[in-house]
Order: structure tokens, then C-alpha cells, then sequence
């Protein structure tokens, strides 16, 4: 009872305190002034970051950050990844205004419903984590994600591509309708707004390349916001950021039309999935290197609580943040309070230095965007995927294109990913490898097919590779009754069942049947390698006993000297049998070798000996040999 009370404490330490674990390291000096610079370096580059990706999301940038300021705290406190920064982000950005712009809402509902969005996709994320239930991520396989960032990526720049150009083209249903719209708006380019853009876009690309250590972003928003304000760019037609509503972000629980949140509950869901899926992925990356310990479920609780309080505090949805993260990492983050600080610094600049920001031109930040998101496209993994298995390949191309087809409707890009990938999956299981094996020159048990292997018209021995369900136990029996058929004279079958882990009872069933039919047609059917539990689901049927116990073998070779021992000559087992010899050495005298397993590697040489016929027992000292 007190272990368990005790197991209990670790478990709630674990989940609703988990910052327990990192905060009192903040004792050390030199962890606490890393994490203080670590944290003031993250923060340089998230407040531009976060204004820019609200502009993205379609919301005004004092939202982005509003989710730039407590966001950061609570994903830290609650979460598992110490490294892990959380905040605004390209991809749930952009799905955000993908789920809201088809509504045609005025600014103050297009606000609160970004709002309610996060608080949906963090109440998701807190229950799929609090009932243990993160594998559900799993089912956002690889490919699915490579085609949807990659989409993503070209989606979310094309939309920045007319606030570098200084016109506004019509929003189309589809993006390429946007993208067609935006060709036609070209000339009407604003040639100053233009080449703030390309200016921001240089000082960015040149900042990365020749002074890399340098924050970038900052140094750009700077420059720009000064070269802004010396040549009157807003009296010239540039756009700019203008005034950005001062002070803290006040507690509002978000209203919407009650018919609308049914509307909300699927991109919300799509959301949950993929922030925590973009989230989890980069706290793996940075944990494979710090060796720290991650907890999926707790990472999702953390995800959760952050969404909810950045719903709550005039935000939008979340996620972790790739470039932020790494910056961490290279500027040495150790703890959790990296994020505190980065959100502490958010909130003071939301207190006193949102008017320096107020000549800030909005090409700039959509040039932030443009450099963040080029990051995202890589045609590499396409390639990757389809050289592992085409139908990963396959997938991440279908989601790549549907997801550019759907845009802005982007979760059905997702969709179609999740689906083909579930179709493939069912398609593999339902025809699993199924092979009739012999033993080669070597003694190895080999495809006899493939690799133009001997076999008998009497005696047929064949692996199955898979597990054996619903989907597939039709395909199992089909393959047996053409090997019967194929060999008139056969007495024997033996299945090889040692890569089946599951069994459910259609499977059983069919197992059941085809005893029966076997034995009718006077064959026997013998089984070896059965799993333990594979094994106990067929004695709980009753299967075991109505076969018999006498057809069940651990070894092959068992199976081999069963079949040899009772039809002898009139069954060719000759493809079975290893004809080289084996010395099996069984070492006497030695200490670790007690008299019990002795005694086992003698019978198991013996049972060589029997299927082989020449197998060698030879026994020494162990002293004289060492």
C-alpha cells in the first residue's frame, strides 16, 4: 500500500508539478546566468517573430504577442522538454486564418473566434494527455508531415509575396485563384514598399550568411524600423505596423455564435494534432542531444494549458517553435527558465516599448516570414521516403499537392495523408509475406522461390510473416489450400508462425477451419513457433486441445524429427535437414554451467544429430581449453 501511495506521489509530481524537476538547479549560478542569456537572446528574436506570424494568421500584432508573453511560461512550467520554446508559429498560423477567413467575420469576431480556436485545441490536447492518449499523433505518420510542411511552406510564402509587392489581391476560394489574382495585381507594384522588402530580405539572408551568430531578426527589424522612420516611409504609401495597443493582455473568456462552433471543432482538432506533433518532434531532436527525459503525454498536457491561456489572454493557438528552440540550444539553455525570461522580457516590451515599433513597415515582417519558412521546404525527405517504401513516397506527395490544392482549407490535406497512409497500412497487413522455406548450404531456413531451393511433394513447411486478423485471414487460408492443391501427394504442413504477435478470432476461426479441412483431406497440420501469446489465445478457445498439444512445436527442428519419427520413409524431408556437420561443443567443469543446461545442450545437440544425421557432440574441459 505504500509503495503504491508513493508511486502515486511520483506520478502527480510528474504531471502537475513537473517543473519540480529543473527548478531547483536554478541554484547554480552558472545554469541560472545561461538560462538569463539563453532567455534574452530567445526573446530577441520571438518578438518580431510573434508580430509577424499574427500578420500571417490574419490578427493584429499586439495578439502575437499576447501569445508571445504567459504562452512561453506555462508550456515550460507544465511541459517535459526543457529546451523546448512555445509561441506563435508559420503553419498553425496560417491554418488558424485558413479555418477563419471562409466565415467572412468582422475584425472584432475574427479576433475572439482565433481565440476560441485555442482554447478548443488546448482543451483537446489536455484531455488526449491526461487519459494518456499522445499515441493518438501517431496516426500524423512521417510522410503525411513532410508533405504537409512542405505545402505549408509554399502556401504561407505565396501569401506574403503582395505585402512584399505593396498590392492587396482579391482572395480566391482556392490559392491558386489568390495566386492568379496576384499575377494579374503586379502592375500596380509599389515600387517603395518593394524595395523595403527586398532590403529586409538582403539584411536577412546577409546577416544569416556572413554573421551567423548574430541575431538577425532583431538587427533587421531595427534597421529597417530606423530607415522607416528617416525617409517618411509612411507618408510615401509604405504600409507599417503603426500603433500597437500598450499594456498586458487582459483575461477574456472569447463569445462566439454558438452554430459557428461546431465549424471550429475540426481545424481545432487538426491543430491540436499538429502543434504537438511539430512541438514533440523538435523536443526529440534537442532531448536526443541533452539526454533528458521526454513524456509525450505530460508534453501534451503542457501544449494544452498553453493554448488555453493564450485563448484566454487575446492570443491565438501555438505550438514549439523550431528556430527559437535551436536558438536556445546554441545559446545554452539548460532549464525551463529560458522561457520564463523570454516571456518576461515580451511582457515588459508590451509595457513600455510598443510605441519603437510603431514605424516598423509590414514588408519587413513578411520578409520574417518568406526567410522563416523557406527553412521548412526540403525535397530530400520526398526522395528519402519513396527509397524506404514507395507507398511512404507516395504519401507524402499526395499530401503535398491535396494540401496545395485544398488551400487555404489545409486540414484536408491532412486528411487525405492520414487516410492513404491507413489504406496502405491495411493494404501491407492484409497480404503479409508467405513463403514455402528450406534450409540452404549454410543450414539457414531461406525462401525456397527465391533463393531456387529444393522442396517436397510430401512435406511443406511455410513462414508466415505478419499477424493474423480479420484483414488477412482470408488471405492466410486462400494460400493454403493453393499449396494444397498445388501438391497432390502432401502429408504434411507445417506453419511457421514465429512473426505472428496478434491473433483475433477470425484468425482463430480460420486456424480452426482449415485443421479440419486438412484432416479430412488426410493432411496433418503441425505449427511451430508459436508465440507465448498467441499460444494462450488458442488454449483459451479451446483451439489448442481440439488440434492437439502433440502438433505444437517450440523449434523447427522439433517439428522436423516429429514428422521423421512417424512416417519415416514415406515422406521426403531431405530440403529440411542440414547435411554438414555441427560441432556443438558442451564445456564440463565449468562453474556457470550447471548440470540442467548441460544436459539441455546435449538434448539440443541430439535433436541436431537426429535432423541432420551428422551433427558432432564434443566435449571438453573447460579448464584445458582456457
Amino acid at each position: 500500500m505504500n509503495e503504491y501511495l508513493l508511486q502515486l506521489a511520483r506520478d502527480g509530481k510528474k504531471r502537475f508539478v513537473p517543473f519540480l524537476d529543473w527548478i531547483f538547479e536554478l541554484k547554480n549560478p552558472q545554469i541560472l546566468r545561461a538560462d538569463v542569456i539563453a532567455g534574452i537572446t530567445v526573446a530577441l528574436v520571438l518578438i518580431p517573430q510573434s508580430m509577424a506570424y499574427a500578420q500571417l494568421a490574419g490578427l493584429p500584432p499586439q495578439m502575437g504577442l499576447y501569445a508571445a508573453f504567459l504562452v512561453p511560461i506555462v508550456a515550460a512550467l507544465f511541459g517535459s522538454s526543457r529546451q523546448l520554446q512555445n509561441g506563435p508559429v508559420a503553419i498553425i498560423s496560417l491554418m488558424t486564418a485558413a479555418a477563419l477567413l471562409p466565415l467572412n467575420l468582422d475584425a472584432t469576431q475574427y479576433v475572439a473566434y482565433a481565440a476560441m480556436i485555442a482554447i478548443l485545441a488546448g482543451v483537446m490536447q489536455m484531455l488526449l494527455g491526461f487519459l494518456r492518449l499522445g499515441i493518438m499523433v501517431d496516426f500524423l505518420s512521417h510522410p503525411v508531415v513532410i508533405g504537409f510542411t512542405n505545402a505549408a511552406a509554399i502556401v504561407i510564402a505565396s501569401t506574403q509575396i503582395g505585402k512584399i509587392l505593396g498590392v492587396n489581391p482579391e482572395t480566391g476560394v482556392h490559392l491558386y485563384q489568390t495566386l492568379w489574382n496576384l499575377v494579374l495585381a503586379i502592375p500596380q507594384t509599389h515600387f517603395v514598399t518593394l524595395m523595403m522588402g527586398v532590403f529586409s530580405l538582403a539584411l536577412l539572408f546577409g546577416l544569416k550568411k556572413f554573421t551567423p551568430k548574430l541575431p538577425n531578426i532583431i538587427i533587421t527589424v531595427v534597421v529597417t524600423i530606423l530607415v522607416s522612420w528617416a525617409i517618411g516611409y509612411e507618408q510615401m504609401g509604405g504600409a507599417i505596423v503603426a500603433d500597437i495597443k500598450s499594456g498586458l493582455p487582459s483575461l477574456v473568456i472569447p463569445t462566439i455564435i454558438p452554430k459557428d462552433l461546431g465549424f471550429l471543432l475540426l481545424p481545432a482538432f487538426m491543430i491540436a494534432l499538429l502543434s504537438f506533433v511539430e512541438a514533440f518532434s523538435i523536443a526529440k531532436a534537442v532531448a536526443s542531444k541533452t539526454r533528458q527525459h521526454l513524456s509525450a503525454d505530460q508534453e501534451m498536457v503542457g501544449k494544452g494549458l498553453a493554448n488555453v491561456v493564450a485563448g484566454v489572454t487575446q492570443g491565438y493557438a501555438v505550438s514549439g517553435s523550431f528556430s527559437r528552440t535551436a536558438v536556445a540550444y546554441d545559446a545554452g539553455a539548460k532549464t525551463g527558465f529560458t522561457a520564463i525570461v523570454s516571456g518576461i522580457i515580451v511582457g515588459i516590451t508590451l509595457l513600455f516599448l510598443t510605441p519603437l515599433l510603431y514605424h516598423l513597415p509590414v514588408a519587413t515582417l513578411a520578409a520574417v516570414i518568406i526567410v522563416a519558412v523557406i527553412g521548412l521546404f526540403h525535397f530530400e525527405p520526398f526522395h528519402h521516403a519513396w527509397k524506404v517504401n514507395p507507398h511512404d513516397g507516395f504519401v507524402a506527395l499526395a499530401t503535398f499537392l491535396s494540401t496545395l490544392f485544398y488551400a487555404p482549407h489545409l486540414e484536408m490535406g491532412i486528411l487525405v495523408g492520414v487516410v492513404l497512409s491507413l489504406v496502405f497500412y491495411l493494404y501491407r497487413t492484409m497480404q503479409p509475406h508467405f513463403a514455402e522455406v528450406s534450409l540452404t548450404e549454410e543450414g539457414v531456413y531461406r525462401d525456397a522461390r527465391l533463393n531456387a531451393l529444393k522442396t517436397s511433394e510430401t512435406v511443406a513447411f511455410y513462414r508466415y510473416d505478419g499477424d493474423l486478423y480479420f484483414a488477412n485471414a482470408g488471405y492466410l487460408e486462400r494460400k493454403l489450400l493453393n499449396a494444397v492443391a498445388d501438391k497432390p501427394k502432401l502429408k504434411v504442413i507445417v506453419l511457421d508462425l514465429e512473426a505472428v504477435d496478434q491473433i483475433d478470432a477470425t484468425g482463430e476461426e480460420m486456424l480452426g477451419h482449415m485443421s479440419e479441412r486438412l484432416a479430412e483431406a488426410g493432411i496433418e497440420f503441425y505449427f511451430s513457433r508459436v508465440k507465448f501469446k498467441v499460444e494462450d489465445a488458442l488454449k483459451r478457445s479451446g483451439l489448442y486441445k481440439i488440434i492437439g498439444a502433440d502438433h505444437f512445436f517450440d523449434k523447427r527442428t522439433r517439428a522436423i524429427k516429429a514428422i521423421k519419427e512417424k512416417y519415416g520413409d514415406s515422406v521426403d524431408v531431405s530440403h529440411l535437414m542440414y547435411h554438414k556437420p555441427v560441432e556443438i561443443i558442451v564445456y564440463e567443469g565449468d562453474t556457470d554451467n550447471d548440470e540442467e543446461k548441460e544436459k539441455k545442450a546435449k538434448d539440443d545437440a541430439a535433436e541436431e544429430a537426429a535432423t541432420g544425421g551428422k551433427a558432432l557432440i564434443k566435449i571438453e574441459d573447460q579448464k584445458k581449453e582456457s
